[in-house]
């Protein structure tokens, strides 16, 4: 289906839908910034005064429109965030199993759960999957873009705050509350006819007399895969080698999954009483998703196709003779409640007390496969097993401002909370982590491409917490705003931490400020890295012949052997200075400087060859752990410029935002970081130059939107089973443009294209063996240029 018809199609599927985009013309958003009229909204993420701005707060805050939230063709909140934050980075990871679906981000270059994730200022669950180097963070996917009122997102340590993870910074989504209806529908396609999404969705909001609303808010999303992809060369050797056998071209894909979504939310506020507020919110997802893994070649995997004294006469070609590639496949769901009750008890003093409840849970299941180990008996479908994260919340928040003197009286924020997190491993079919008789004569065991959870993995692993703290913010004359924060927090795992955080700011002139914070931050190890291990296969893109990998838990006995040791928490120092510049003609401007020195770092260790002399039933070629003693530091700058004002006879608006990242490893001691390739991964994976520029018009009943998107240089790694190989590539920029015109008061049209000009990185030579094109590493989306079309409705 080309673009022309994907128009009309789109206008037949979305007939009755909206679009925010039209409420957007007299505040139309710039990048990594919120938008004109927003400059001055209060914030409530990094700050538990009254009436704080992103302008006037004590660190930097970046404020994402409802508008801006919905300009990119992605539904994924990863996706619009890694579009208007420089400092935001997001991987696609096609064929990295659990990782193509819930995808790992990066803020200022940390790792994924390093960045603490709120919804309307309530923790976010974690999700089920352990991604790259174990990281586990929420998924942000899971959240429908349509219910969000706007981000806020704190660029600066927040443990002292918020507790555990806030290393980089906090992510707060706000649901939107507001009584009105909206709906919308929209069709997308890449410039190479593949990868039609279809995305519709509504929101209906109710006031409830005079004394609050409720919001209800449902969103679908099919995405259907896409490809970029050559045949591989062993694939054609194999072809020339045997024509009478029918082989697909090309025998394994590369690209984004066959994927649905369904999401919903729903957000209730009612005043009970003028001194208690009744809340509650949530949300909720359930989708499925289909990815491939590397092609098994039948003249080159011994471990399948090899002939077996265990099974006279038996091959696999009678099942597979043009080779097999496995289908990984995932059903997910997440759910998040969260209810309380809150107001103001005088004019000094307010509560909030709240109970949060979310859950995670991955089902994966791998068709087109076997276990070669069972010989004859072997199944050619599997269910892996089952991953669920739980997590439950009490907490207990109260503010009271104290007279003492001033221009100000002092802020005195108090609570405390009790966490639990609970982590289930459920075991797959017997088969998907079978050992059969045909493993002692080299066929490989287990379900072939991802091995199924056995008994050995199952289990329900626990950590529980208590926290209390203390945040200080006080204005003794209008030009000087001070800030302290303490909190002390107490695990099950691994005992107590107790972090700080100081803050000051000095406006010496009405449109300059200057501030700077000094943070102790951490973030602890969950039950899923203290205790889990998972089993995958590899294929060596030299060799081309699959191996077995085994990532252990750090007190699984073949790791202790091996040197691993027990998990501690990551400990952070943070410190950052920053100038803010605001004018009354629609000029702004922030510049800050940041230093992470981050300890203990969570990572994953090398990969260890397994001695001959220790039991390995697993039949494991190497093995590697979770560890955390080295040491890293990050110094970086984010500047954002806006601008926004008439020009002739519409309104313009233009902003700049620019991060620079530099991380470097200080020091370590161990396996996980004393070979070089290890501190390359972790100095050189993402760029250290990301730019974005917004350059926006409105005239009358039209709206232009040009974006245009910079990413430095990076360095790709491939694991091999002997280790890892490297290339890099160069900068590349991308640009954006979309028109927007509002058909009538209530009907928008709008039509645009990411990646306009249809540009495409440097191939990934390294890779070329897997019929891979480009590097499935990189940060930003490879498939080309995108083109959608939006049909939208509200009132």
């Amino acid at each position: 289906m080309r673009f022309a018809t994907s128009c009309a199609v789109i206008a037949l599927h979305c007939l009755g839908a909206s679009d925010a985009w039209a409420q957007a013309v007299e505040d139309t958003p710039v990048a990594g910034a919120s938008t004109t009229t927003a400059q001055d909204e209060v914030v409530v993420t990094g700050t538990r005064e009254r009436g704080r701005t992103r302008y006037d707060a004590l660190a930097p805050v970046d404020v994402l429109s409802e508008a801006l939230v919905r300009s990119s063709v992605s539904s994924d909140v990863n996706d619009n965030l890694a579009q208007l934050l420089p400092s935001f980075n997001v991987q696609r990871l096609p064929a990295a199993d659990g990782q193509a679906f819930v995808r790992p981000a990066s803020l200022r270059g940390l790792s994924a759960d390093q960045t603490l994730v709120l919804v309307n200022g309530k923790r976010y669950h974690r999700s089920a999957l352990l991604g790259t180097r174990g990281a586990q963070s929420p998924d942000l996917a899971s959240i429908p873009s349509l219910a969000i009122k706007r981000i806020e997102v704190l660029r600066d340590g927040a443990s002292a705050q918020y507790g555990s993870d806030a290393i980089a910074g906090v992510i707060n989504i706000i649901l939107d509350d507001a009584p009105g209806m909206e709906a919308f529908g929209q069709f997308s396609q890449y410039h190479e006819g593949d990868g039609n999404e279809y995305q519709t969705g509504a929101r209906g909001g109710i006031a409830l007399g005079d004394r609050g609303a409720i919001v209800f808010t449902g969103q679908f999303d099919h995405a259907e895969a896409t490809s970029r992809t050559r045949q591989r060369p062993d694939a054609i050797a194999f072809r020339a080698a045997h024509p009478a056998i029918a082989l697909p071209n090309p025998v394994q894909r590369w690209g984004q999954p066959d994927e649905e979504r369904v999401r919903g939310a729903v957000d209730l506020h009612y005043a009970l009483a003028p001194v208690a507020t009744l809340y509650a919110f949530g949300t909720v997802q359930q989708g499925e998703g289909v990815t491939d893994f590397n092609w098994r070649n039948p003249d080159g995997t011994a471990s399948v196709y090899g002939a077996s004294r265990a099974f006279p006469g038996f091959s696999f070609t009678t099942l597979y003779p043009a080779g097999f590639t496995p289908r990984f496949g995932t059903d997910f769901a997440d759910l998040q409640l969260s209810s309380g009750l809150g107001g103001e008890l005088s004019e000094r003093l307010s509560y909030d007390l709240s109970a949060s409840a979310g859950r995670s849970r991955i089902d994966y299941t791998l068709g087109e496969s076997l276990n070669a180990s069972l010989g004859p008996l072997s199944p050619a479908s599997f269910y892996l097993g089952r991953l669920t994260q739980r997590e439950f919340n009490l907490n207990a928040d109260l503010v009271y401002r104290l007279p003492v003197g001033g221009a100000e009286p002092v802020n005195v924020a108090f609570g405390g909370e009790r966490r639990i997190e609970r982590y289930i491993v459920g075991t797959g079919d017997p088969a998907s982590y079978a050992i059969g008789p045909g493993a002692a004569t080299g066929l490989a065991p287990n379900s072939n491409g991802f091995p199924g959870f056995g008994p050995a993995q199952a289990g329900v692993f626990r950590q529980r917490s208590y926290a209390g703290y203390v945040d200080l913010a006080w204005r003794p004359i209008e030009q000087i705003s001070l800030g302290a924060a303490g909190r002390y927090e107490d695990f099950s795992s691994f005992g107590d931490k107790f972090t700080y955080k100081l803050s000051a700011r000095v406006d010496p002139a009405r449109w300059v400020g200057v501030r700077a914070t000094y943070s102790t931050g951490f973030r602890a190890p969950t039950p899923a890295q203290l205790n889990t291990r998972v089993v995958s296969q590899g294929l060596d893109t030299r060799t081309l012949q699959v191996f077995n990998q085994g990532r252990l838990a750090p007190t699984d006995p073949l790791a202790v052997a091996l040197g691993a040791s027990p998990l501690r928490p990551e400990t952070s120092k943070n410190i950052s200075g920053g100038l803010v510049f605001q004018t009354d003609v629609g000029l702004g401007a922030t510049v800050d400087l940041y230093q992470i020195d981050v300890d203990d770092r969570f990572s994953q260790s090398a990969t260890i060859a397994i001695p001959a002399a220790l039991p390995n039933p697993d039949r494991f070629t190497s093995i590697s752990y979770f560890t955390n003693d080295f040491d890293t530091r990050t110094r970086g700058i984010d500047a954002v410029l806006t601008y926004a004002r008439a020009v002739g006879p519409g309104r313009a608006n233009l902003s700049l935002a620019y991060n620079y990242n530099q991380t470097r490893v200080r020091s370590g001691t161990s396996a996980a970081i004393a070979n070089a390739t290890q501190r390359r991964v972790f100095e050189e994976r993402l760029p250290q130059h990301n730019a974005t520029g917004t350059l926006g018009y409105d005239l009358g009943p039209v709206g232009l939107l040009v974006r245009g998107r910079y990413y430095g240089a990076w360095t790709d790694v491939t694991g091999n089973a002997t280790g890892e190989l490297f290339q890099r590539f160069g900068g590349i920029a991308l640009f954006d443009a979309s028109l927007t015109y509002r058909l009538s008061p209530n009907l928008s049209l709008r039509a645009g294209a990411e990646n306009v000009f249809d540009t495409y990185p440097a191939e990934a030579t390294n890779q070329a063996n897997r019929g891979l094109i480009y590097s499935r590493n990189a940060p930003y989306d490879t498939d080309g240029g995108q083109y959608y079309v939006r049909l939208g409705f509200s009132f």
